[in-house]
Order: C-alpha cells, then sequence, then structure tokens
C-alpha cells in the first residue's frame, strides 16, 4: 500500500509545521491555556484565513481544499507535536464528518462558515452512564409538532466553552440502549434551555457539563434521518478516532525526542545517561513503538471509507496499537527524566497529560479489543 504523500498534503504539512513552529511554541501554549478564554481566536482565525487549514478535508465544491481522512491526519499529527488546544477536532473532523456524511439540508452554509472559522462545534455525546457504548442515552428529544424538545445532561463536552453550536445526540425511540432509535441534532448553545458549566481538563483543554431542559428545535435541527443515527454516529466517531490516533504520533515523536535529548545532556557518574546499555534499549522500544503507531495510524486512515466492518476493524487496531504505546512512551520519558518530568515548567509532563487522556479517548485498549473481536468472529461466521 502506499504510504507516499502528494505534493499538496506535503506542503500541508509543512505549512502546519512552520506556523506553529514560529508563532505556537511550548511557552505560547502555556499563556493559552493559563488565559481566561482557555483558547487563542487570533490563532483560529489563523488558522482559517492564514493557512486555510479548516478547509482541508472539505470538497472545493463546499470551499475547501478538496482533501479527506490523509489531510485530517497530516494537520493533527502536527497538533500533536505542539499540543494544540483549539478545537479542530470537535470542529472539523466531528462536525465536519456529520456535515459532510448526513446528507444534511444545511451542510453547505454550515461549512463556509467552519472553513471561515465563524461556526466552532462540539460534539454532546458522552453520557455518565454511557462509558463507550454511543447508544446508552438518558437524553431524549420528543416530538412537538414539526420540532423536537429536548431534554438531557451530556458530560465531558470538550470545546463546549468556545462552541457557538452543539452536535447532540439523543433517544427519539426504543429503549435506552437500544442501536435503533438513536438521533442526531445540531443545536445552537446560546438556544434557550441550554446551560453549561464550564471547566479546564487535565491535559490543557476545556470542556463542559451541558444541561438540556425543554430545549426547543426545528426540523431542521435533525442531522440525517430521525431513529437511526447511530451508524453515522459510529462512522464519525471512527474517523475521529483515526484523527486523534495521529494526534497521539504527534504527541509520542515529541516525548520520544525529548527524552533522547535529556538522556544525552543528564549526566551520573560523569557519563550522559544515555551512555547506559539499559536505557538505550528503553529508548530503542520507545522508537519502536511510535513507529508501529505510525503504521497502524496510516492504515486505518486509509480504510475509513471502505465498508463499515473494515473500517471499524482498522480504526480499533490502530487504537489498541495508540492506547498500549501512550502509556508505554509517556510512562518511560517521565521515569527516565525522574520527578521533574511531572512539573508544569517541563514540555514532557503535558506530552504526557495528553497522550494519558488520549489513551481512553473514544474506547480505552478493553473496548477496541473486545469491538475488534467482535467484528472478526461476526466476519468469520
Amino acid at each position: 500500500m502506499d504510504f507516499n504523500f502528494t505534493e499538496e498534503q506535503s506542503m500541508l504539512r509543512d505549512t502546519v509545521a512552520s506556523y506553529l513552529q514560529d508563532r505556537y511554541d511550548f511557552d505560547s501554549r502555556r499563556k493559552i491555556i493559563s488565559s481566561d478564554a482557555g483558547w487563542s481566536k487570533d490563532v483560529w482565525s489563523a488558522f482559517a484565513n492564514e493557512l486555510g487549514i479548516l478547509g482541508a478535508p472539505f470538497s472545493e465544491d463546499h470551499g475547501g481544499l478538496g482533501g479527506g481522512a490523509i489531510e485530517n491526519m497530516i494537520v493533527m499529527e502536527e497538533f500533536g507535536k505542539a499540543l494544540v488546544v483549539e478545537p479542530y477536532l470537535s470542529t472539523v473532523v466531528i462536525g465536519g464528518g456529520f456535515l459532510k456524511h448526513s446528507g444534511y439540508a444545511g451542510a453547505a452554509d454550515l461549512i463556509g462558515s467552519v472553513i471561515g472559522g465563524e461556526t466552532v462545534i462540539a460534539f454532546a455525546y458522552a453520557e455518565p452512564q454511557g462509558r463507550y457504548n454511543w447508544a446508552d442515552l438518558k437524553t431524549t428529544a420528543k416530538k412537538d409538532g414539526a420540532g423536537w424538545i429536548l431534554n438531557g445532561h451530556k458530560a465531558v463536552v470538550v470545546g463546549a466553552p468556545w462552541a457557538t453550536h452543539l452536535i447532540v445526540t439523543a433517544r427519539t425511540a426504543g429503549g435506552q440502549r437500544d442501536a435503533s432509535g438513536v438521533s442526531v441534532f445540531i443545536v445552537e448553545k446560546g438556544a434557550k434551555g441550554v446551560t453549561t458549566r464550564d471547566y479546564p481538563t487535565v491535559d490543557g483543554q476545556r470542556a463542559s457539563e451541558v444541561y438540556f431542559e425543554n430545549v426547543s428545535v426545528g426540523a431542521d435541527a435533525l442531522i440525517g434521518t430521525a431513529d437511526a443515527g447511530l451508524p453515522l454516529v459510529n462512522k464519525v466517531l471512527d474517523e475521529a478516532t483515526a484523527a486523534v490516533c495521529a494526534e497521539a504520533v504527534g504527541a509520542m515523536r515529541k516525548l520520544h525526542e525529548g527524552t533522547l535529548d535529556y538522556a544525552r545532556q543528564r549526566k551520573q557518574f560523569g557519563v550522559p545517561i544515555a551512555s547506559f546499555q539499559v536505557l538505550q534499549h528503553r529508548m530503542v522500544d520507545m522508537f519502536m513503538n511510535v513507529e508501529q503507531s505510525v503504521s497502524m495510524t496510516y492504515m486505518a486512515t486509509m480504510k475509513v471509507d471502505e465498508s463499515d466492518a473494515e473500517r471499524a476493524k482498522a480504526v480499533s487496531a490502530a487504537k489498541v496499537q495508540i492506547g498500549k504505546a501512550c502509556k508505554f512512551v509517556g510512562q518511560n520519558a517521565i521515569q527516565i527524566h525522574g520527578g521533574m518530568g511531572m512539573t508544569d515548567e517541563l514540555a514532557i509532563g503535558h506530552y504526557f497529560k495528553r497522550a494519558t487522556m488520549i489513551e481512553g479517548l473514544f474506547g480505552s485498549v478493553d473496548h477496541h479489543l473486545r469491538r475488534y473481536e467482535g467484528l472478526s468472529f461476526d466476519a468469520a461466521a
């Protein structure tokens, strides 16, 4: 399989990397995440207008660059290297995914405003009892004439403090955990009855608990088909998982590189600790974990447009590798650095925190192992 990038994709990588190196270094990021807002509107505007990367995965008909999942992978890997907190994942990958794949009537206008940086989207899907079952929903949407009334609570909605719109999963029919009866809606965050409780997360992001109390939306808020939204949710979250794997690759590269640099400088018994054979073996194992993660991520990204089963298997296989690698690379980076690796002043601790959060994002290692096993048995039956 050809893993070579086109000239345009290489230019995209170089453009993003150059911007982040010049204007999103570690100190700049620390100032951003410690600010009241927790993100930079100027950086987001630059992504939209100066770099044009918010249009990377959208078709030229929508005003985008004509790319897709590979372009998202390229951007997310570079974002992982710089620990970018701005909501590309929730807005472009997830929000854009729902708009592209659902046949939503208002997609063209919304995608245009996403590309322009005006619309910021957060995905409200997780509920306290749901774990990794996207169909386990207590949030409900009841018919009200032509429209709907939403009630419920969504937990840890990453990027919600900055969002203009929320994409919300809700139960419109069936039992709490039924695969059928799931629907997807887009709701303006400022709609009457929507309240949020905002807070920072351990990895420098911002998230919200979002509450819906008799929130009235029109018929045009429904994305996709009523009661049949779960396949769409699975597809979009598989694409998002592949993108997060790419982000993890970027973060793990920096964890490995930072550990190598430190080991070459840190001396013990009068020599650099990089000369100790046991640590050389450890850092080689870190490198191998990163490289295996690269290959699995590339494979998953190239399979997101295949059949549901093939896409899901490839994504789950990649997420298992990423989860294991994040733990191994992150913990060894901290161990080799010692206690100073966890200090706020050292970048390595920030990369470790993000890698640790990614381990469980959109499904843990155990979850994706079970999913892969189930898909494999279904295929063999």
